[in-house]
């Protein structure tokens, strides 16, 4: 029996990279797994991959995550499905480079709103379900640029610091119902955002258990692999 086994999980960006990675080794762990994206031909590819080497469910669901409307249809149909939601990852992600000086406005709210405001959305929709079931685990992705700065990436880096900020808050304020809320900080991964890095399979265990974690476990911590 695997760690994740009868869990329902989310896992958004699940079309490709360490989305798809990471849906694949929580169906292996006996998850249940929805997956969230833009692409709907890439998430019903990962449906297929995910259905055929593990034999567990897979919901496609297209989603825009910036854009409220779309996350409350898609966590009512999942919760209408199967009932409840137990892990959600947040790994979608968007990345350009621009400095303070140069960035424009609308580039820096693309990235705000995917990578800062998408997580804090779902977040907001799944609690009253974890909530209603005193169990949540819930994961967001992070970077080392959200303490490092490391110019260039001003939108990419004021929202993974933001995002770091608001995994410990809501970790302060769900712990008293079960819910454990966690960083992770996989390093540089070969996907479609990066040409060269690790392969994301190689992060999966870690991510496997931090949706996982036993009650008691970490809560607003930071994980970083290696």
């Amino acid at each position: 029996m695997g760690v994740l086994e009868g869990r329902i999980a989310v896992v958004t960006g699940a079309g490709s990279g360490l989305g798809r990675a990471t849906a694949l080794a929580f169906a292996r762990e006996g998850a249940s797994v929805a997956l969230l994206g833009r692409r709907l031909d890439k998430l019903e590819e990962t449906a297929e991959l995910l259905e055929t080497a593990t034999g567990q469910k897979a919901m496609p669901i297209q989603a825009d995550i910036t854009v409220k409307d779309d996350i409350h249809a898609a966590i009512g149909s999942l919760v209408n499905a199967w009932g409840r939601i137990d892990v959600l990852l947040n790994n979608a992600a968007v990345l350009e480079s621009g400095s303070v000086l140069d960035l424009d406005s609308e580039e820096w709210e693309k990235q705000i709103a995917t990578n800062l405001t998408g997580p804090f959305l779902l977040t907001q929709a799944v609690l009253p379900v974890m909530r209603a079931n005193r169990y949540g685990r819930i994961i967001n992705i992070t970077s080392g640029l959200a303490r490092n700065g490391a110019g260039g990436f001003a939108a990419y880096s004021a929202a993974k610091a933001g995002l770091e900020s608001l995994t410990v808050t809501t970790a302060h304020e769900e712990h008293e119902y079960g819910i454990l809320v966690n960083l992770y900080n996989p390093g540089t991964l070969r996907t479609e955002m990066h040409a060269v890095g690790k392969d994301p399979s190689v992060v999966t265990p870690d991510l496997v258990r931090l949706a996982s974690l036993s009650f008691g476990g970490p809560t607003g911590a930071l994980h970083s692999y290696g």
